[in-house]
């Protein structure tokens, strides 16, 4: 005849195993629904004319957060706000990956180009885009967001310490902007000129290097 301790301890295993099992199944579901980590590069919807050329790799995803600098200079027979740089901290996954802003590109004999530089070993790409490599196409850009942008990289180099992790770049994308045009006031008269608008905006860029 089974004693009662004997019948409890068969009780409590079955339950173990059932809480074991449980367990597995809630393991399964959560991972299942994570969302993709930032090492799970997918590349982007563009317009067409933003594509990057076939034999590239995209390989590194910066989300920036920073402004879209102006001055008001003549043009045109007027005036219009004009960028001077932007500036802006690019993130990877909430740790500092790489700043933004123009910069002179040695490799041009000093030719300001819009400049990313990576936070940690200084590697440094200057790139410009090309005609007909930008897009206010609706379809993608949000309202009162500065274009997307198909960068083509004409300088890179080295950090001081032989850091390269930005130096393999051959084209960056920008994509899902947000604000950063400029302001419709404070640049429609002479007595403007000089005037400093500092827009906040946001964006994600896209690296990428030649397949191996």
């Amino acid at each position: 005849m089974q004693t009662f301790s004997g019948f409890q301890r068969q009780i409590t295993h079955r339950l173990l195993n059932m809480a074991y099992v449980a367990a597995i199944i809630v393991i399964g579901l959560v991972a299942t629904l994570q969302p993709a980590r930032a090492d799970d590069l997918t590349l982007p919807a563009v317009p067409a004319n933003l594509q990057v050329p076939t034999g590239q790799k995209l390989f590194f995803i910066g989300h920036a957060v920073g402004t879209q600098n102006y001055i008001c200079l003549p043009a045109d027979g007027g005036v219009k706000f004009t960028l001077f740089t932007p500036q802006a901290t690019l993130s990877k996954e909430d740790d500092q990956a790489a700043t933004h802003y123009f910069s002179p590109n040695p490799a041009e004999g000093g030719a300001v180009r819009a400049t990313w530089q990576h936070s940690k070993d200084s590697s440094t790409v200057w790139g410009k885009v090309a005609d007909g490599n930008s897009s206010t196409d609706p379809a993608f850009v949000a309202p009162g967001a500065i274009p997307w942008l198909l960068v083509t990289v004409v300088g890179v180099q080295n950090g001081p310490s032989g850091g390269d992790k930005l130096a393999k770049t051959t084209f960056i994308q920008r994509v899902n902007t947000g604000g950063g045009a400029a302001p419709a006031t404070g640049c429609t008269a002479v007595t403007d000129v000089g005037n400093r608008a500092y827009v906040a905006y946001t964006a994600d860029y896209y690296f990428y290097k030649r397949v191996n």
